[in-house]
């Protein structure tokens, strides 16, 4: 099933083992492969048998990120993981301009060259709207949606309504200057990848801070090392931030899950966005809101367990509602 008006592509496609990255990271049960997309190597991966699910990681993470979901959800799912591109183990062209509507289309054209069936996405920060961006262009090919505090916009000026933001807006602006500094964007850039920053940083987002250890470092660190990860992270920072979700879900018709980390930071509750979220089931049919106690901006990495709690009974309810239609 496809949505009205797609176009099929055809893209090279070549599988491999699954072997860890580079560093420390635990090898998973899944399958890597590698896709042509736009000229560009996009890797990506699949585990399992059943009805599809996709995950789509946040900013600066990739598949690794979900490291301990997909063997949970590949139990019982097709279970897809995409690095976007500049991400993970995907291409980081140096002449790119990064822009949410470029993962937008990768991630519907994924959809419309590998599933062949209505599939649930699952996304986690920008990855959430990238998510909602897709399920926008692919209507009816999108079974459900599960956001996991998603973001804005593809960086911090998305969020314009939050006073927080406005008071830090020249700042963020100045920012945007440094990094038009070659040279200088590369000292920030090698600051800010240095594995004690990351660290710190992870520990300021995650509230377990034990979940932030070495091999969740190094699965942020070591694509920072790749070739083309500089003018990718200046193109996501100082580019524009994209459609704020408040937009698009207007235009969304299936179920949607929400899961939000109580004391995130980057997405707070009490900002623009966490209080819409909180508020969409009251003005929307088929929505969940499931606050996530005493778990930050990454719920799925830093309390898997009570998020499969949540998520595995939800994709049980959207897979018989499919069966009972005669989707599936």
């Amino acid at each position: 099933m496809r949505a009205s008006g797609s176009v099929r592509r055809t893209f090279r496609v070549q599988a491999s083992s699954s072997t860890p990255p580079k560093g420390s990271v635990t090898q998973v049960p899944y399958t890597s492969r590698r896709w042509t997309w736009k000229g560009h190597d996009i890797r990506y991966a699949t585990a399992g048998c059943g009805p599809p699910v996709l995950l789509v990681h946040g900013f600066g993470a990739n598949v690794e990120h979900f490291r301990k979901n997909i063997p949970v959800l590949a139990q019982k799912h097709k279970v897809y993981a995409v690095d976007l591109l500049g991400f993970g183990q995907s291409a980081k062209p140096a002449d790119f301009q990064h822009r949410m509507e470029e993962w937008r289309d990768l991630l519907v054209e994924f959809v419309q060259e590998f599933i062949d069936e209505p599939v649930v996405l699952v996304g986690n920060s920008i990855g959430s709207l990238a998510c909602v961006m897709a399920s926008a262009e692919l209507g009816d090919q999108v079974k459900a949606m599960a956001l996991l505090n998603c973001s804005g916009g593809m960086n911090n000026k998305a969020v314009a309504d939050d006073w927080r933001l406005k008071v830090i807006y020249p700042a963020l602006k100045f920012v945007d200057y440094l990094l038009s500094i070659k040279w200088l964007a590369k000292r920030l850039f090698d600051g800010f990848r240095s594995r004690d920053n990351i660290k710190s940083v992870l520990s300021s987002v995650y509230i377990d801070k034990e979940s932030v250890d070495d091999e969740l470092v190094d699965l942020i660190y070591n694509p920072s090392c790749d070739e083309g990860a500089l003018e990718t992270f200046v193109s996501i920072i100082t580019g524009p931030p994209g459609p704020s979700p408040k937009t698009l879900i207007p235009s969304i018709h299936c179920p949607i899950l929400l899961m939000w980390g109580s004391r995130d930071t980057l997405t707070p509750l009490n900002g623009p966005l966490g209080k819409y979220f909180q508020d969409l089931p009251n003005h929307r049919s088929d929505t969940e809101f499931i606050l996530l106690d005493s778990v930050g901006h990454c719920p799925h990495d830093e309390a898997p367990a009570l998020v499969h709690s949540h998520l595995l009974p939800w994709l049980e309810k959207q897979d018989k509602r499919m069966e009972l239609s005669g989707t599936i």
